[in-house]
């Protein structure tokens, strides 16, 4: 069968997102390695498939979606199957599902991380200016928006949807990678979780593939 999976983007917190569920699944795709800020989002031929010139962006023969979150969730709803399945199936376990998914990705990406990694040092302080007060703010603001995770796993479960292993675990495990690369520490019921999620097979496969190359 040939390759109707391209994915665009590696070397990111959120293109590893896409290339885990992909590896997950088992599903046979090709990577083009591309990189943010690096010219490589701003040619035509990428830019007439993504205006937005971001990464990752997945194309399913004449489909092509962007954001990292909405490309796990379609992976996910399209492609799981009786064997692998990365969304639940129960109408309110779903909703419990998207739940989460929006909360990480609002809460802990967008309004604590990406805010930390445009003001550190450590990220985009260069582009858009340093500003250790905002980024010690959005810290506090991701370890207080992170009891919701550790009140969730404190009942013992192995996932956020109890023994399921689901594309909100992809998310959140990606987001606790990038706390913890930023200094900011996650709470202690955390640290055995990101465990398992970090030894599944296509975790360390989805690391390979979005690695940049040295000679890139």
């Amino acid at each position: 069968m040939p390759k109707t999976l391209t994915l665009w983007g590696v070397g990111t917190s959120r293109t590893i997102r896409a290339h885990w569920a992909l590896h997950e699944l088992g599903l046979d795709y090709h990577c083009k390695p591309i990189l943010p800020r690096s010219g490589e989002t701003k040619t035509p031929e990428y830019t007439l498939l993504n205006p937005r010139q971001k990464i990752p962006l997945l194309q399913d023969g004449d489909f092509t979606i962007g954001e990292s979150a909405a490309i796990v969730a379609y992976l996910a709803r399209h492609y799981s199957n009786p064997n692998v399945s990365l969304v639940p199936v129960g109408e309110r376990d779903f909703a419990r599902w998207l739940e989460w998914c929006f909360f990480i990705v609002a809460e802990l990406d967008s309004t604590s991380l990406y805010v930390m990694r445009r003001h550190g040092l450590k990220g985009l302080a260069h582009i858009y200016g340093h500003a250790p007060d905002v980024v010690g703010k959005a810290a506090e603001y991701f370890r207080q928006q992170l009891r919701h995770v550790e009140v969730a796993l404190s009942d013992g479960r192995q996932y956020l949807m109890g023994d399921q292993f689901t594309s909100a675990d992809i998310l959140l495990a990606t987001c606790l990678v990038w706390a913890i690369d930023y200094g900011v520490g996650v709470c202690d019921v955390a640290t055995p979780y990101l465990d398992r999620v970090t030894a599944r097979p296509a975790y360390k496969e989805s690391v390979a593939v979005n690695t940049v190359k040295s000679d890139r």
